[in-house]
């Protein structure tokens, strides 16, 4: 497959496995709204209305929210890489998780 072609499909592929996971059947444009609580809410909501979720609602949620962080990369403005990492710490206050240790 030349460059080209694979460069395309290649960059599809993370919108389809967020489409098409058996994580979550995510809000539209969750990742896009302005606060991070909204965002760590409707990824809660998400979570515990999945039937197809592997692991418990808080891991899926926040698995779901590392990998569009994740597959984003240098893409994503700063703004937007800080309020995704603070939706992680109010994930974390929603499920009553403790903030992981170094942060």
């Amino acid at each position: 497959m030349a460059k080209r072609e694979r460069s395309t499909a290649g960059r599809r592929w993370s919108q389809r496995v967020a489409k098409e996971s058996n994580a979550l059947d995510l809000e539209n444009r969750v990742f896009t709204l302005t606060s991070p609580k909204e965002i760590a809410e409707s990824l809660k909501r998400s979570a515990e209305r999945s039937t197809r979720r592997k692991a418990g609602p808080f891991a899926s949620a926040m698995s779901m929210l590392t990998f569009y962080i994740n597959r984003a990369g240098r893409g994503l403005p700063k703004t937007q890489k800080d309020r995704l990492m603070r939706a992680k710490t109010e994930l974390r206050k929603l499920y009553g998780k403790p903030e992981p240790k170094g942060h």
